[in-house]
């Protein structure tokens, strides 16, 4: 009996999904290594939006994808959203998400902003702010989270947006 709980156990734990089944990445014109031209911020004469992004693996019970942007090259917004965290509506076990306007509250199709980006001063946004180090080669990335109807975390998922 001794050695048939070990194997018992990792059948379990083999056939039970784990949080790293969800992928996720961005779509065109974005690639994950270089933020395209134009979707970077106002002040550095962008007009930058979320990318656009494609998502498989999410678990039943997923109501939302929120999504976490950050700036791992600059520690004040390099986690927990600092450059905004927007909520996507969804419907199944894959999709395709569309880019939402950067620093606007005011978003399309039942996306929603759930945290404002922190940044402040010039650089205050009422949503995402889109990539703003000045073309430094700061590396942008996205923590996506599936979340269920009652708040739970079901799986996670990072996402390269690229360097800017």
């Amino acid at each position: 009996m001794k050695l048939f709980s070990p194997v018992f156990a990792l059948l379990i734990a083999v056939a039970t999904p784990t949080l790293a089944d969800m992928n996720a990445r961005v779509s065109a014109p974005w690639d994950g290594k270089k933020v395209p031209a134009g979707q970077q911020c106002t002040l550095h004469g962008g007009k930058g939006k979320t990318p656009p992004f494609q998502v498989t693996g999410i678990p039943v019970g997923t109501v939302m994808l929120v999504v976490e942007y950050n700036d791992k090259s600059f520690s004040k917004l390099s986690s927990k959203g600092g450059h905004g965290t927007i909520g996507y509506p969804v419907k199944g076990t894959s999709g395709t998400f569309p880019a939402v306007p950067g620093l606007s509250a005011n978003l399309p199709g039942g996306v929603r902003v759930i945290k404002k980006a922190r940044s402040t001063g010039d650089y205050a946004s009422a949503g995402y702010l889109p990539p703003c180090s000045g073309g430094r080669g700061n590396k942008y990335q996205a923590d996506v989270k599936a979340v269920s109807a009652a708040g739970k975390v079901l799986a996670k998922a990072k996402m390269d947006l690229g360097r800017y």
